[in-house]
């Protein structure tokens, strides 16, 4: 479902910014090997690559990497593109300097084995950094507006908006790594709620896929749309009549493999 609509053209939209973010936090710098898990069309892969490192993007989506490939030559940088399971990576342990994943491995089903496979591939002493979207903010307010329309999630999958939680991903990660978290907010713009409804159904692979399963329901596809723009109107912090603004709390997380001490 991630191949269907323009995720770049999402993206861009939407959550472009916190590439940045997340190469700053992680205090990426020249010379170190970067890993991008669930890399998207590289919106911290690129940012990395610029920063002077040698960047490797996974996702498990390849269809996206032409829309990466374009990004990353506009920007003048080189990124290795490779297809890559979050909980199965194909590298050797300790192979990277910094790993990093921006509201993308969330998504694997088994929470565990993504936090071990994150860990194992990065060296001791390097960075793991992580921007997930928290169980309190409209994220999670966004996937309870879907559940209803979408099909179940795999046997066993843990709520993508765990990542968030600070008790949570202390868990995951044990004594292997010391954990700084911080929650911090990004905002997502529209012109209307109208075109933010229209940039979701048109550009985001898991609403272009719900609205294919509803086309021969047109009573539930006209709900989600109520649903929808009930979820931006009462999310909408602008002050302006029509523009829509809203915000998205998220968990910045920067772990260094390694270091024992409590986070």
């Amino acid at each position: 479902m991630w191949a269907l609509g323009d995720y770049h053209a999402f993206a861009t939209s939407t959550v472009w910014q916190l590439g940045s973010t997340l190469v700053d936090a992680c205090a990426i710098a020249r010379g170190q090997r970067v890993l991008d898990v669930a890399a998207g069309t590289g919106n911290v892969a690129i940012r990395a690559a610029m920063a002077g490192t040698v960047v490797v993007a996974s996702d498990l989506t390849p269809e996206n990497f032409s829309s990466g490939r374009l990004a990353a030559a506009a920007a003048g940088v080189e990124i290795e593109w490779r297809e890559a399971d979050a909980e199965a990576l194909p590298w050797q342990s300790g192979e990277f300097d910094v790993v990093t994943s921006c509201l993308g491995a969330i998504f694997a089903p088994d929470q565990q084995q993504v936090a071990n496979e994150l860990l194992r591939v990065c060296r001791t002493g390097g960075t793991i950094g992580m921007i997930n979207f928290t169980p309190g903010g409209r994220g999670a307010d966004f996937f309870r507006l879907l559940a209803p329309y979408a099909p179940p999630a795999p046997p066993g999958a843990a709520p993508p908006v765990l990542w968030g939680d600070e008790d949570h991903v202390r868990g995951l990660f044990g004594t292997r790594a010391s954990l700084q978290m911080e929650r911090r907010v990004y905002v997502e713009r529209a012109a209307s709620p109208e075109a933010y409804l229209d940039l979701f159904k048109q550009k985001f692979g898991p609403m272009v896929a719900i609205y294919a399963s509803l086309a021969h329901q047109p009573d539930r596809s006209r709900a989600l749309d109520r649903d929808f723009l009930e979820f931006a109107g009462l999310a909408n912090t602008s002050s302006s009549q029509g523009p829509v603004e809203i915000p998205y709390e998220y968990l910045l997380l920067v772990a260094r493999k390694g270091n024992c001490l409590k986070s």
